[in-house]
């Protein structure tokens, strides 16, 4: 083949994958590797097509040829980075990354690209300082600043990140990622009124656009069997699992046919445990948004359930198409999503009571049970201990196991006053990157407002195993939740380890979790109304070695028989809930007729 042809055949393909028809490119890339096999710029031009087609380890093979071919290619060894990144081969995609950088020093991009997957791998401090080189070159570069928010963020510097996100915005008010992990910050910090973060969830919904009309061929038929689809990147060993998979375990298939859709480079044997109870199970990762969309439109379900809001790495500026004739949100956000795409929001009266909820919220709230979750309990648990560790001790420990970023300001000041109000009491707190250096010393510095020295403070980091993580509620007396964000899942096991936890009840879901929880379980009496009442709950444990042993010995019954462990009754409110839901929409839909 000649030069000119081989060039008018590349535009040609450009044109395709530029134009989102990269079925169409990948045929016309396999043609011209056949014709001409010795071009690096057709095998790397047919790893990107392949890279958008979700096939990344056909798309590193083609990468790779590409390489052997040119070996000093720069943009091959970025792209082949990022093909080895979505297969979860993180190290191999640093060292890519790097090659390519070290023959473009000054790809402001590609040095935005390396501080993320370092980022992935838990080295903050090299992430911050690629994403810095990559502004120091391009100053304006949204990318780079969304990427050092991302990184200030894990390292729990929640008021530096949304800063960082602003400057993001700041550069490209398009960028919905950005905008949309922006919204997640915000609940993690104290002082912001409901209404200023309603306001900037709407603006989220705005900024996506108005919602196109649908026509949809699913039939209105309230009573018939219904496809529901449930949309996550977290169907695999992640918290998400202790809530959704009791559900699903008990859905009638009869009245509902499950569609799952993951959406993770990650598929392990919790995966596995959700495809048994699904009809269908789908992994869109690394599809680009067209694609994922044309496949849900041909799957057709009639409901489809959002577990992630504004958690990392969500679709929500792809549902915002509206991809179902009804879609939800539920499970893994605490709060609205800002979409009018979204019709419904799955939570309890607890955490949103009637009438001082609804007016927060782009969605309408449905309050399916006395309590939002069903917690099932890791098998690998071990047993309770007997007997709480102040009395080996000598004294008390509180801990808390939740993600140190739900540690404000707000709730140092009061942890601060109960630690004095309980002489020579510890605080054990968890989380991942405590021990890391740089993580640490900031934490460190953040726990000075403690006003207590270090040796009555014990930080730990992420442990191998579930089993190793609860074994740790042996050695605390009493949990301490966090504020204005509570724990979930962090609730559940320490209730499920036998330890009682202390929550301070506010006015939003975020901060009404707990109140949701303990109430569940029957003790509203460890619920706190304000700070005072909140050291008063935990010093009133904390001084009564005897009650807290009973609390040891009955408090995993009293789980056993409350409704966050009746699955079978939580899935039935669950499913009648969404059968509301489809009954709502077809008598719309009759109205409009």
């Amino acid at each position: 083949m000649n030069h000119l042809n081989m060039q008018r055949q590349m535009q040609t393909i450009l044109a395709h994958y530029q134009g989102g028809r990269y079925a169409e490119a990948s045929q016309l890339c396999r043609q011209l590797r056949h014709s001409a096999p010795r071009e690096a710029n057709v095998w790397g031009l047919s790893g990107v097509v392949t890279l958008q087609l979700g096939r990344p380890a056909e798309a590193e093979e083609q990468l790779r040829m590409a390489l052997k071919l040119q070996p000093k290619h720069a943009d091959s060894w970025a792209n082949l980075g990022y093909a080895l990144q979505v297969q979860d081969r993180l190290n191999e995609s640093i060292t890519c990354y790097e090659h390519a950088l070290a023959l473009q020093p000054k790809n402001a991009l590609g040095w935005q690209n390396l501080g993320l997957v370092l980022q992935f791998t838990g080295r903050l401090t090299e992430a911050l300082g690629a994403q810095d080189k990559a502004l120091s070159l391009a100053p304006n570069l949204a990318q780079a600043h969304y990427g050092r928010a991302l990184a200030l963020q894990q390292c729990y510097r929640v008021n530096d990140a949304i800063t960082a996100y602003d400057a993001a915005l700041a550069g490209d008010p398009s960028h919905h990622i950005a905008r949309s992990y922006r919204l997640l910050a915000l609940n993690y910090v104290g002082g912001i009124s409901r209404e200023k973060i309603y306001a900037d969830h709407a603006a989220y919904g705005a900024a996506l656009g108005p919602i196109k009309a649908r026509s949809f061929a699913n039939p209105p038929v309230p009573g018939r069997r219904l496809r529901v689809a449930f949309f996550s990147p977290d169907l695999r060993t992640h918290s998400i699992a202790y809530f959704l998979l009791p559900l699903l375990r008990h859905i009638d298939p009869a009245q509902m046919e499950v569609y799952l859709y993951h959406d993770h480079f990650c598929v392990d044997e919790v995966s596995a445990q959700f495809r048994v109870h699904a009809a269908v199970w789908r992994n869109f990762v690394g599809l680009p948004a067209d694609a994922v969309e044309r496949q849900i439109r041909t799957d057709a379900p009639d409901l489809l359930v959002d577990l992630a809001g504004h958690t990392g790495l969500n679709r929500l500026s792809l549902l915002a198409r509206k991809l179902a004739p009804v879609q939800l949100s539920y499970l893994g956000y605490p709060n609205t999503t800002g979409m009018r795409a979204m019709n419904y929001r799955l939570v309890d009266a607890i955490t949103d009571p009637a009438g001082q909820s609804d007016s927060f919220h782009t969605e309408q709230l449905v309050r399916f049970a006395p309590t939002a979750w069903a917690y099932e309990p890791p098998a690998v648990a071990p047993v309770v201990a007997a007997e709480p560790p102040c009395v080996a001790n000598g004294y008390v420990t509180f801990g808390c196991f939740n993600n140190f970023i739900k540690v404000s300001d707000e709730l140092l000041d009061g942890w601060a006053v109960l630690l004095r109000a309980v002489p020579n009491s510890r605080l054990r707190l968890k989380a991942q990157g405590l021990t890391e250096p740089a993580v640490a010393a900031f934490v460190r510095t953040r726990l000075q407002r403690l006003g207590v020295g270090d040796g009555r403070i014990e930080l730990l980091d992420r442990t191998p195993g579930v089993a190793d993580h609860l074994a740790l509620y042996h050695g605390v007396d009493v949990a301490l939740d966090t504020f204005p964000y509570h724990g979930t899942t962090t609730t559940c096991e320490a209730l499920w380890m036998g330890v009682p936890v202390v929550t301070l009840s506010g006015d939003r879901h975020a901060a009404r979790v707990g109140t949701s929880l303990l109430t569940a379980v029957g003790h509203p009496e460890w619920i706190a109304g304000d700070w005072a009442d909140y050291t008063r709950i935990a010093t009133q444990l904390a001084g009564n070695a005897t009650r807290l042993a009973s609390i040891r010995a009955s408090l995993r019954i009293e789980l056993q028989h409350s409704p966050l462990l009746d699955h079978a009754g939580q899935s039935a409110r669950f499913s009648a809930a969404l059968r509301e839901c489809w009954s709502a929409y077809c008598a719309r839909v009759a109205a409009a007729a």
